[in-house]
């Protein structure tokens, strides 16, 4: 399975970025998806997630009314819109397909990675 994430780049304090991941093969319609970031010398750490039927979704609490995290099974894609974007979110993003169809936050449980895409939030 590769997921390939796209979108990052280098917005303003205040803007919107939508991440998109796309999986190679149906196997993600059936497991739950999560997005990560990780910025040098810190731990990866989690940022959203949503069950295979989407209608559960979990949120850190530092993006919680800012990220939305959406998927379409339909074309094996997931999303994460970033609204109010601050110079914190600054990372590489990342996302990942989770072994069960729940929505988890814990990066254990996630099998499958992409290979991350940067956003950077300037001031």
């Amino acid at each position: 399975v590769q997921l390939q994430a796209l979108g990052g780049g280098l917005v303003q304090v205040g803007d919107s970025r939508r991440l998109s991941c796309t999986t190679s093969r149906r196997t993600a319609s059936n497991n739950g998806m999560g997005w990560f970031r990780q910025t040098p010398g810190k731990e990866r750490e989690f940022v959203a997630a949503i069950a295979w039927r989407g209608g559960g979704t979990y949120y850190a609490d530092s993006v919680k009314d800012r990220f939305t995290i959406s998927r379409d099974n339909a074309k094996n894609t997931g999303f994460l819109q970033m609204n109010n974007l601050k110079p914190e979110d600054t990372a590489v993003h990342y996302c990942a397909v989770a072994r069960s169809s729940a929505a988890t936050p814990y990066a254990a449980s996630y099998h499958y990675w992409g290979q991350g895409t940067l956003v950077t939030v300037s001031s």
